[in-house]
Parts: structure tokens; sequence; C-alpha cells
């Protein structure tokens, strides 16, 4: 497994552009069943906030000892202005575009007796002339950094990706996707997109064993001019598919806690390493390592550069 300096690792610039969310978890106690209606009542003990979406991306960045910039469009409303101080009180530079029109993405789930019993989401679309804005900070943002990654969660953030993909491309920036739906078409051009085993299923369809897996890996990445398909198959580790072939790397047994965010930060270290000059192959293993060192920690957790080169 290649190494890494920290002090390399520290130069490198990460453009993070996608979805934010914030995910707020209210804990409480259940004593008794809600004399309205067939329900538990939860009396709330305490509350917790974390920044979601491409915002623990970029996180995830940070934590790694890169330089992470965030370019988002959010609303003009409470939760905006605290996941931009969840941001920034994580070195993140915060480019957030606001939108009066648009709710702030908030994932609020309800916890009670070590389990979850309801999430509630807020969200809506963005307005169009917001999103061009945003591919202008992004024009602007671009010569500054080392590597490019689209977040996206389908939340309509990203209606401009195509454009920014061919200004980053004629810029010779390494452009990483983690992608969602089922057209593919809109990420063309990308150097590597980072899809799981059931969002991959959805746009080749399914396949009956490695070497058809493999044809039709080749056939998306040649329709859509792709170095490289990234799938990342939770328990069964991680194969990319490029030019030389596939390269498969098997997950690092360990006890799962939680599986949130590990493909966050899968991605996320593969931008870090990527920016600072290490190639998609050689970066590879570091990200399955990180991966599976995130599944041992519970909630949407990060890793740092110590513990990725322990």
């Amino acid at each position: 497994m290649m190494n890494i300096s920290k002090e390399t690792l520290s130069r490198a610039r990460v453009l993070v552009v996608g979805d934010v969310m914030l995910d707020r978890y209210w804990y409480g106690a259940v004593d008794r069943i809600s004399p309205e209606a067939p329900v538990p009542i939860v009396r709330i003990t305490r509350e917790e906030e974390r920044s979601g979406g491409a915002a623990n991306v970029a996180y995830n960045v940070a934590t790694l000892g890169a330089q992470a910039s965030l370019l988002t469009v959010v609303g003009e409303d409470e939760a905006s202005h605290k996941l931009e101080a969840l941001v920034q009180a994580t070195g993140i530079r915060a480019h957030f575009g606001r939108d009066p029109g648009l709710k702030t993405t908030v994932k609020l789930r309800v916890i009670g007796r070590q389990q979850q019993l309801l999430r509630l989401d807020f969200e809506n679309v963005p307005k169009t002339e917001v999103l061009a804005s945003q591919s202008a900070t992004f024009a602007e943002l671009l010569p500054k950094h080392d590597s490019v990654l689209f977040s996206d969660y389908g939340k309509g953030g990203l209606a401009h990706i195509s454009e920014m993909i061919a200004r980053a491309r004629a810029a010779d920036k390494p452009i990483l996707i983690d992608p969602k739906g089922t057209d593919y078409s809109r990420y063309k051009n990308a150097s590597v997109i980072t899809p799981n085993r059931t969002e991959l299923a959805q746009v080749i369809g399914s396949w009956s064993d490695e070497t058809d897996l493999q044809t039709k890996c080749d056939n998306l990445r040649q329709q859509l001019g792709l170095q490289a398909v990234l799938l990342t198959r939770s328990e069964e580790g991680m194969t990319l598919f490029d030019a030389q072939g596939p390269l498969h790397i098997n997950a690092q047994a360990r006890e799962v806690f939680d599986v949130t965010g590990a493909g966050d930060t899968v991605i996320a270290t593969m931008a870090a390493l990527v920016a600072a000059g290490m190639s998609l192959r050689s970066a590879l293993p570091l990200a399955n390592r990180a991966g599976g060192l995130v599944v041992g920690k519970f909630g949407t957790a990060t890793i740092t550069y110590e513990e990725l080169f322990a």
C-alpha cells in the first residue's frame, strides 16, 4: 500500500460540489403510549446536529487532513445558518448560494430506546437562477483546486453538472462522482463514478457473474467516456474497472456497527489522495481501508490521517 506524507496531503485541495443537508437527531425517553393514537410519547432529552450529504463528504476530506471547499445551494433559513456554522467550524471553506424560496434539506430523526422511531424530511428543489450563479462560482474556484468531487443526492442542486464537468475536464482536473438516479449520461467524461451495487444495477441491469459485470462496466465506461467505474460492494469490498481491467480489493473484515456514510468516506478519501497526486489505482486500497474503518464507528463518522496510515 502506497504511503503519502501528511504534509503532501495537507496541500491537496478538493472542491466538493453537491446537495447538503442538516442531520438532526432528537433523543428521548419513551415511557408510555399516547392516549390520542397508538404511538409512543417521546420526551426529548437531548438534541444533536451534524452536517450531512455533500457537507459530510467535505468533512471527511478535512478530517483526513486535506483542504476542502464546499459549493452548494441552501435556503435562507435557520437550518442553513446552522449548517454553515457546522461546516466552517471544521475548517471547510463554505460557498453557500442562498435561495430564499428553498427549504434547506433537514432530516430529523426521533430516537427512543436506542432505535429510530421516526424520520421527518424537509426539502424542495432550488431555483434555476441560483444554480446558474453557482456555475459562475464554480468556474472561479476550479483553478484553485486539485480535484473535484460531485456528491449527488438527487435534491436538484446539480442541475448544471454536465457544464461543470466540461469545465473541470478542460482544466484537466480529476473528477469524482457519487452518482444518483438512473440517468448517468449527465456524468459524461468524469474520471470516476462510485456507485454501490443497488445503484449500478439500476443503470446497467443485474449481472450473472464477474465476467458479465466487467463487460457491462466496460460498456458503461465507453458510452460515458469515463476513466473508471468504482463499484463499492459493502462486505465484498470494492472493484475498480478501468482500461487495465478490473482491480478488486476485499473488504477488511471487522465488526460492522454502522454503514451510514461509508460511501462518503470512500469517495472523500479517493478525492483527497488523487488531489495529492496519487493514481486511482494506488488510492484504491487506502479508500477501501478508510471505508472499513468507518463502518466500525457509530453514525456518519470520519477517519484521520493517523488512523488511515496506522
